[in-house]
């Protein structure tokens, strides 16, 4: 990958602070809206989510995800022409008593500071999204495929 591809996929993935949640029902798709953060050492996606929520009851009975993530709306640039990245992976509900929960919890906080209040919450949780592939639209005509490892090179910060 072009190494201003890679920035760009970079900068879109934290910079952006929502990501369409795809989630499957019964074999049928969902999709929904979830504020997100990156694992620094790892490309892992952490989510933090009601137990109430119809998305959480989908990860819970299957744990293949998707997520897009969407470069902000500019007039100058056509909708079809908006960088994208699509994101395939399996979630994982972190158990709360473990060390991982708590690095999690960290970099969640980190980026939503004003998410504190909702870990006092018990029907919160957080998941832990493994990437297995993602595809990056970088423009009109300017689509790729990546590995899991290629996604990981460009995310995890040295």
């Amino acid at each position: 990958m072009p190494s201003d591809q890679a920035q760009s996929l970079r900068a879109l993935i934290t910079k952006q602070p929502l990501a369409a949640l795809g989630t499957v029902q019964g074999g049928e798709p969902f999709v929904s809206m979830v504020p997100f953060a990156i694992e620094p050492n790892s490309s892992k996606i952490i989510i933090h989510v009601s137990t109430l929520a119809v998305h959480t009851k989908h990860m819970l009975e299957n744990s293949r995800v998707s997520l897009m993530v969407m470069a902000a709306p500019s007039p100058d640039v056509s909708a079809q022409a908006t960088p994208r990245a699509s994101i395939q992976g399996m979630a994982l509900q972190l158990d709360k008593a473990s060390s991982e929960y708590e690095e999690a919890k960290a970099v969640y906080i980190e980026r939503f500071p004003q998410s504190l209040d909702l870990f006092g919450f018990t029907d919160f949780s957080l998941f832990s999204i493994s990437p297995s592939s993602a595809r990056l639209v970088a423009g009109f005509a300017q689509a790729m495929t990546l590995t899991k490892a290629e996604f990981e090179q460009i995310l995890v910060q040295n």
